[in-house]
């Protein structure tokens, strides 16, 4: 698989370069030099997850990691469902949260982790990512205890629930975590301007495990099959996605050039709404970001839509297929409330991507919106709003009590630089 980066298109790498190199010359993101059409997706439709993902993976990566290797890889990343949870009459959930962490994250960063593995070869990596909630949780576990790979976490300060926060700051060993004084955005300045100097980038041999990795891009494609995979009528879907970092879309818009039958996409926002805004006026006017009830997707710089707008500008998909919506608090919390009188509690994320479904489904459509997050980890936010008990799974009460671990800066790149080498290199 050739990559080329966006900002520079004369980069070119291979698919494994691209995974331990995360991003581009002057934090260009990596995207695939051609893209196939299946013509045997019915075949594909057919197969159990984990065969079907390996298929699709072998046939977008091609011979660099060997058909059987990445059957391994996949079956190791992918040991967990995501059904898809009838809601109403032509509305569904695809639940992405019954992996380890409890969160969509799971599927892209437990398929990294592998890919990272095997594609190191022994090499010592570092891991610096920036969290607004899951990708911290789903990262710590896929890569916790793996030789040779030190993992830095940043996230905002009292801005992600509590239950998120502990899922990745009591692990501990090769699992760093730093709670930066500010908002997820200056967390992900803070990853850039890391990436941004040589030095720290060749002394830590630094890496990033956000969705701008290809390899988590890669693997998300997975579960939008999957999602059709389940349905018996294949026509006139629509799905809606709860978007943040853009990734979740943008792995939906790949799965559709690829030949998987989707009539249309929402790209369903929080009061953050950049993409929304910019669709409507041409105007890239990115506002401070605000911070709300569905707070992973509390983020105004979006790193995955230059993907999204190089599938249009390179013919891949057509502007049409795709809308936005910004859903508010009020309404965020009318659709959970919504969908608990239809009979499935749900929580904030998957809550905004419910109504701005709704608003858009027409009849003779079936709607499948991604539920992202168990509701547990929005445990307070949820029994808030539906005034209802929730219990917590294995996974969350298990941690739940324990002493979170995480040291905090101030916002500042010098303080973080001097932190991360005395991390890393002692």
């Amino acid at each position: 698989m050739q990559l080329f980066n966006l900002k520079q298109p004369d980069e070119k790498v291979s698919f494994s370069q691209a995974v331990k190199q995360g991003l581009g010359q002057n934090q260009g993101l990596f995207f695939p030099a051609q893209l196939p059409v299946f013509d045997d997706i019915d075949d594909l439709l057919a197969m159990p997850l984990a065969e079907r993902s390996t298929q699709i993976l072998h046939r977008l990566i091609g011979d660099e990691i060997p058909l059987d290797r990445l059957g391994e890889m996949v079956a190791e990343a992918f040991n967990f469902p995501a059904p898809l949870a009838k809601v109403d009459d032509n509305v569904y959930c695809l639940e992405l949260f019954h992996g380890p962490t409890l969160a969509f994250k799971d599927f892209g960063a437990r398929f990294m982790a592998q890919c990272l593995a095997q594609v190191a070869k022994g090499e010592k990596i570092t891991i610096l990512t920036a969290t607004s909630g899951d990708t911290g949780a789903a990262v710590a576990h896929a890569f916790h205890g793996l030789d040779n790979i030190q993992v830095v976490i940043l996230y905002p300060e009292g801005k992600i629930s509590t239950l998120q926060e502990k899922l990745f700051t009591t692990l501990g060993g090769n699992i760093h975590t730093v709670a930066i004084e500010g908002d997820f955005d200056q967390c992900q300045q803070l990853v850039k301007s890391t990436f941004n100097d040589d030095e720290a980038r060749k002394a830590l041999h630094l890496n990033s495990a956000n969705s701008i990795n290809i390899s988590r891009l890669m693997a998300q494609i997975c579960y939008y099959f999957e999602a059709v995979a389940q349905l018996e009528d294949r026509s006139n879907l629509v799905f809606s996605v709860p978007s943040g970092n853009f990734g979740n879309l943008t792995a939906g818009m790949f799965a559709k050039v690829l030949g998987l039958p989707v009539e249309r996409f929402v790209a369903s926002t929080n009061l953050n709404d950049t993409v929304p805004r910019y669709l409507k006026n041409g105007e890239w006017a990115p506002n401070p970001t605000v911070a709300t009830l569905s707070n992973a997707m509390d983020v105004s710089q979006p790193n995955n839509w230059p993907r999204i707008e190089a599938l249009f500008e390179f013919g891949y998909l057509d502007k049409a297929i795709l809308s936005a919506d910004t859903v508010d608090e009020q309404y965020t919390q009318l659709a959970m409330r919504q969908l608990a009188t239809l009979g499935y509690v749900s929580e904030p994320h998957a809550g905004v991507a419910y109504k701005a479904l709704e608003r858009v489904l027409e009849p003779g459509q079936t709607g499948i919106f991604l539920g992202t997050a168990h509701p547990a980890k929005f445990r307070d936010t949820v029994e808030n709003v539906l005034g209802q008990p929730i219990s917590l799974p294995p996974e969350l009460a298990e941690c739940a009590s324990k002493e979170g671990l995480s040291e905090t800066l101030a916002c500042d790149y010098e303080l973080l630089k001097q932190h991360l080498y005395k991390l890393v290199l002692g």
